[in-house]
């Protein structure tokens, strides 16, 4: 995302001699007016805003106490406020507001919100005594030269994306380039043959049928050529037909392997991919992405591409022959080509816009039905199947009328071309007959003339029909791009570290946001020892999740560095440090296959006694052996048949398995019964132990273990310490033990 615009030379005037380092126009006022004449300025010393050719606002950063760009209903402000030490006249063209109090500098659309949040970061830097400067790795939202919105893709579909789409079908198609070459040659010797074949009949016609009889019958010489007809015409069909059967095994062959290599390289980039995307997608929007759009990239590919050249060459054959024959007569017959033409290019214009929402309306069917589908059990327990079949039935009546008006839309424009062809077929034969008529074209000459409108108006008829086709594939494509041109958000830097950590964590003033313009964490700082076991605590909502997220690198930080023994953790290699991670969570994500498979998930190299110790030490080895089964026990999707303390001890076992270093524990005993979780935190004693560990617990007393406790509250890190250090401060953490006290005393 541009942080830095060109700033008008008016306004630069304005500003004078500096070195501006952020710089961005706003389009609403204070007021909510639309404006296309405001602009802020961010240099080291000064934060300035222009608005109509003048200076709006003018504050040395150094006598703020705060620069906040906030989210609002439909728009978002940026704001400031002056520290309680300032008292110079800061303000120019506004009236001067008393020490401390907000200042709205102006408002901004919604597409701005993640601009001036990093902008308003940057300029935080620099009053903070700073010198680096803020990068977004966000897209735009609009397209700067069309204004349309991007709606999350890279390339504008109306400036580049067509191009960028061809390019991307292109670069599929290459590899496949001598099967396709091989398959054109084909459909092309058959071209040649049928454009031949014409000018045989004709020559047989004319020279045989027409002349060579006598009142007793066909003469001999009109008997061969009889046969020779008969034979040649033969031999073509037999040729069209192997080709055919060539050509349609080597075109599904083509289609298949291109299709297999799309969804690969789909699916890998999926697992390539951060959170945040899979975060802001929804799954059966993915899902249609893998399996329906290639489909349709596929079939296009199967039924067009080698079609495409052949049909071309047939018509342009045809019509170099017809102007051999009679030029005259041609020109009639091509006077309406120029308008099935511009109607293909209107229906062109028009037919991408009802593909989108078309597909748009079949992504919210498959969501809706994923989530309907994984949520089963809750649907059934409130009763909730009618409503839920309703709202289905909203979405595929919604997706059914987009369709109907779409083919209505189809049925009504194809068949008005067709008839358009069709009278060009009526003229040929009505012009044609005429030219008989007068000895000025023979009887030959006229079939072969309606042969080769055939040849022409079938391709262009079929052409006719490619529009939809190709409008139906760039939609497809461009839903693709999106995936394949999404970039991951965490990468290997060059030379990235491979090796074995030791488990010492330091947090140096980390913030971060899954929104920029939205912080859940800022200036989070501590000190972790390998082999502590630190204790998470803190009201819903107010990071703790976010916090073992960072730890476990599914994002980056906006600003500070973690560390993993004084290195910061995107020097290491992802998958290695991966690998000497353990994650139990809250609600535990087992695979629809065997125990065995489920536990061996976090080390696929482990022997078989290796599983069933980490099984036995996770407390899970003796339920498994009353399983059917055993460890070759299928647990269903998502582990239903098994209950939710045998789920968190497979999690357990799968995480012990991988023998980690830092061990992340998020509610791992949270919702189940006593003895359930007894012997899970049995098993979790044996875990943790030597091991740096990051636990987050409602119920406090699942802390007992814990070297330091970690009280998050209001986005920041709030209290620190033992048990009884925090206890003794009667701070946040006291009022959490004493609360949970008396709802146990309620209790009991």
């Amino acid at each position: 995302m541009n942080l830095h615009f060109t700033l008008p030379k008016a306004e630069q005037a304005l500003l004078g001699e500096c070195d501006v380092q952020y710089c961005a126009p706003y389009d609403l006022t204070i007021a909510g007016d639309y404006t296309e004449t405001g602009w802020l300025a961010v240099t080291r010393e000064r934060i300035v805003v222009f608005l109509n050719g003048e200076i709006l606002h003018d504050y040395n950063i150094s006598d703020l106490s705060e620069i906040k760009a906030e989210a609002g209903v439909g728009c978002g402000l940026l704001y400031v406020a002056l520290s309680p030490s300032c008292s110079s006249d800061a303000s120019i063209g506004a009236i001067e507001p008393s020490n401390g109090e907000k200042v709205v500098l102006f408002r901004y659309g919604m597409r701005h919100l993640s601009r001036f949040a990093f902008i308003a970061r940057g300029a935080n830097v620099f009053r903070n005594g700073g010198t680096h400067l803020i990068q977004s790795t966000e897209i735009e939202m609009t397209c700067s030269t069309c204004g349309q919105n991007l709606r999350g893709a890279k390339h504008c579909p109306k400036c580049e994306g067509r191009s960028h789409t061809w390019k991307r079908l292109g670069g599929l198609l290459k590899p496949q380039l001598p099967r396709i070459v091989f398959i054109s040659f084909l459909l092309l010797l058959s071209a040649g043959l049928m454009i031949w074949q014409q000018d045989f009949f004709r020559r047989f016609i004319d020279n045989y049928l027409q002349h060579d009889h006598t009142e007793t019958g066909m003469t001999g010489s009109g008997r061969n050529a009889l046969i020779a007809f008969i034979l040649v015409i033969s031999s073509i069909a037999f040729f069209n037909i192997f080709s055919m059967w060539i050509r349609f095994r080597s075109t599904v062959k083509l289609g298949a392997e291109l299709t297999a290599g799309l969804r690969h390289s789909l699916y890998h980039k999926i697992q390539e991919l951060s959170l945040s995307f899979i975060d802001k997608s929804k799954s059966g929007e993915l899902i249609n992405r893998i399996s329906h759009d290639t489909n349709h990239v596929q079939s296009f590919v199967s039924n067009n591409v080698a079609f495409l050249f052949s049909n071309i060459v047939t018509m342009v054959g045809a019509v170099i022959v017809m102007f051999v024959i009679h030029w005259q007569f041609t020109l009639v017959v091509l006077a309406l080509v120029p308008v099935i033409v511009v109607m293909n290019r209107i229906f062109w214009r028009f037919v991408m816009r009802i593909f989108r929402m078309q597909w748009r309306r079949f992504d919210a069917i498959s969501s809706r039905l994923q989530d309907v589908i994984s949520g089963i059990r809750v649907v059934k327990a409130y009763g909730r199947e009618e409503a839920e079949a309703e709202r289905f039935n909203e979405l595929t009546g919604r997706f059914a009328d987009v369709v109907c008006r779409n083919e209505k839309f189809f049925a009504t424009f194809f068949p008005v071309l067709m008839l358009l062809m069709n009278l060009s077929a009526s003229i040929v034969v009505f012009f044609g007959g005429r030219l008989v008529l007068n000895d000025t074209m023979t009887m030959g000459q006229l079939v072969q003339f309606i042969a080769y409108t055939n040849m022409l108006f079938g391709p262009l008829g079929w052409m006719s029909f490619l529009p939809r086709d190709i409008m139906n594939l760039m939609t497809c494509m461009e839903r693709i791009g999106d995936v394949l041109d999404e970039e991951p958000e965490q990468v290997d830097v060059e030379n990235a570290l491979d090796v074995r950590i030791k488990g010492a964590v330091t947090l140096d003033n980390i913030t971060f946001g899954y929104k920029s313009y939205e912080p859940v964490l800022e200036n989070v700082s501590v000190e972790v020892a390998e082999g502590e076991y630190i204790g998470i605590v803190g009201p819903s909502g107010a990071g703790k999740s976010t916090l073992i997220n960072i730890l476990m690198r599914l994002y980056d930080v906006d600003e500070g560095q973690v560390l993993i023994d004084g290195v910061d953790i995107r020097q290491y290699k992802q998958e290695s440090y991966h690998n000497q991670l353990g994650v139990v969570l809250q609600e535990p994500f087992l695979f629809a296959g065997s125990i065995y498979a489920n536990i061996r998930f976090s080390r696929p190299t482990a022997s078989e006694e290796e599983v069933i110790m980490a099984a036995k030490m996770a407390n899970a080895h003796d339920f498994i052996c009353k399983t059917p089964d055993g460890y070759n026990t299928r647990v269903g999707e998502n582990g239903l048949m098994l209950s939710g303390g045998e789920r968190q001890r497979l999690s357990i076992a799968r995480a012990i398995l991988n023998d980690p270093v830092i061990l992340i524990l998020d509610e791992a005993t949270s919702s189940l019964d006593s003895e359930s979780e007894f012997q899970i935190q049995e098993a979790l004693t044996r875990l943790t132990k030597g091991r740096t560990t990051f636990s987050i617990a409602h119920r406090l007393s699942t802390l007992r273990n814990a070297d330091r406790i970690m009280v998050i509250d209001k986005h920041t890190l709030l209290e620190l310490g033992t048990h009884d250090e925090l206890i003794r401060q009667k701070g946040i953490y006291y009022n959490l033990v004493m609360a949970q006290l008396q709802t146990h005393k309620v209790k009991t």
